[in-house]
This record gives C-alpha cells, structure tokens and sequence, in this order.
C-alpha cells in the first residue's frame, strides 16, 4: 500500500474521532453550563480547540456552538473536520467500502444546508445530537462494510490514536477546573462532567455505586481492560491492529512494537499512589508524549519503508 494511501486512512479516522469527541464535550458541556455557568465556562473549551490565529472567547453558549461546529475560519470546526475527513475518504475511494464514503458525503452535504444556523437556535441539543448520530453511523457502516486487511487496520490506528489524545485533552481540562477548587463537591461535579464527555457515567455508575471517588474515576478513565474509552483499551486496540498490520507484511518490526508495549505496561502496571506522586497532569503529559512518539514512528518507518 502507498505512503499516502496509509496516511489518508489513517486520518480519515482521526477526522472523525475528534469530531464525535467535540460533538459529546460540547452537548455535555452546554448541559452543564445551563446549570452552572459558573462551574462549567465555554472558555477552556475554546482555547483547547480553536487555533492560535482564530481564538474566539464568548460565554455565549449558543455562538460557541455555532463557532465549533460552523464556523470556517475555525480549524476544528465540526464542518472543517468533515471536509477534511471527506477529502481524505474521496482519495481512498478504492479502499474504503462504498458505503463508507457515502455515509461521509451525506454528512458532508447536511453540514452544508443553510438551515443549520437556525437549527441550532431552535434547539441545540437535538442539534449536537443529530450531528452525532452521523458519527454512530460512520463506526457502524465501518465495521459492518469495511473488509478486514490493511485499510480496516490503518483506519483503526487513526481512531485509537486520535481517542487517546482526547481523553487525555478532556482530562488535562477538568483537571484546570479541579486545581481551582478546594469544594469536594464541586470536584466531583467535574469528575461527573468528565465521565459524560466520553460516555462512561453510566459505566462508572454500575460498576461503583458511589460518589465519584477521583481513585475510582482515574483507574477507569486510564486503565479499564473493557471501557472502549480508557487509554489502556485504546493502547491495546493500537497494539492488536499494529500487529496485524506486521502479520500482512505492511509494516516491518521495529521500535513501535517496544515503544507500544512500554505504554501499555506502565499504564496496566501503575498504581494511584504512583500516579498521585507523579502527578496526574505529568501522567497525561507522559501519555500524550509516548501517543506522539508512537505516531511519528509510524510515519517515520513505515513510509519511509515503502518510499
């Protein structure tokens, strides 16, 4: 498979990634805000994912909504993010399945209507949803109409790697939060917070049946062998599909293997104590450092392999 090819599947996943993660951190977030405005503030929200040369800082929820998810001069706009992933799957035809490209062309063209802006005034949470509902249906046509080999396989490693840098992006953001609060219950309200923003309240709910422990929510948020949202799940999605792709003879054995099963230990193997002595924020720095080490090896390696 090409350099290019590989690289355009990769982000054609990580396009819509990030999009369903923005999508669930904004709905959850203006929830919150509707609350507790003073808790729960647009502007990290903002500064997180808006470029340097495009910063918009409002605490009007409706405007930055419509900034993240309309707005063109925004680079992680929702309709940007889409183009992108558009653009990408448009390249690869030939790889992905036909329904797989359609899904994305039809979300394309819903993100285009002008009746978008009004929508979203008339309702802003049906909005969010029925944007997100685009992405539920872009993991299913994937996995039901994606054959299993390369492309599958490098779509995937974009997935898992963009989830990681997010869970890792929304924890390092209610951590900001957490840090300026001496309010027990304040701080869970942001653990709660965190736990809706990438679908594991009603997990942690089962599995606890308690308040929300900041033990209990970091073990899960980072170690959960069966959360489809932990960083331990998605290093070891990484580490199976990495190994597949080796098995195809698409990628040759090398560093990423070491630098990929270090992560997954130290993640598996660290205690809370460990992580509370290191500090969390260090742990997530960590975490986000060896994710970037790791995607720099891929492209390193494998496309200087098959140039």
């Amino acid at each position: 498979m090409l350099s290019r090819v590989a690289n355009n599947l990769i982000w054609l996943d990580r396009y819509m990634e990030r999009g369903n993660g923005i999508l669930s951190l904004l709905k959850v977030n203006y929830y919150a805000n509707q609350d507790s405005p003073e808790l729960f503030s647009w502007t990290p929200i903002m500064k997180t994912f808006t470029t340097y040369d495009n910063e918009f800082f409002t605490e009007d929820a409706l405007e930055c909504i419509k900034f993240m998810v309309l707005n063109t001069e925004n680079s992680n706009s929702i309709l940007n993010i889409v183009t992108k992933a558009r653009e990408n799957a448009r390249s690869v035809q030939e790889h992905i399945s036909r329904e797989l490209w359609l899904c994305i062309n039809n979300y394309y063209l819903y993100l285009t209507k002008n009746d978008l802006p009004k929508k979203l005034e008339e309702d802003p949470v049906q909005f969010l949803e029925e944007l997100r509902n685009y992405h539920l249906v872009y993991y299913g046509t994937s996995d039901i109409t994606q054959e299993r080999g390369p492309s599958y396989y490098f779509m995937n490693i974009g997935k898992y790697l963009e989830r990681v840098t997010l869970i890792s992006d929304f924890t390092s953001l209610k951590l900001i939060d957490i840090s300026n609060t001496t309010d027990a219950l304040e701080k869970s309200f942001y653990w709660k917070n965190l736990l809706l923003s990438i679908g594991g309240y009603q997990l942690y709910l089962k599995t606890h049946k308690s308040t929300f422990n900041e033990a209990h929510v970091i073990s899960m948020v980072f170690q959960d062998k069966l959360f489809p949202r932990s960083v331990y799940y998605c290093i070891n999605k990484l580490n199976k599909h990495i190994n597949q792709l080796i098995e195809c003879e698409e990628l040759e054995k090398n560093k990423i293997e070491f630098l990929l099963g270090k992560l997954e230990s130290r993640i598996k193997y660290t205690t809370i104590e460990n992580i509370n002595n290191q500090g969390l924020s260090n742990f997530i720095n960590d975490i986000k450092e060896d994710i970037r080490n790791i995607s720099l090896n891929i492209n390193a390696v494998y496309f200087s392999h098959n140039n």
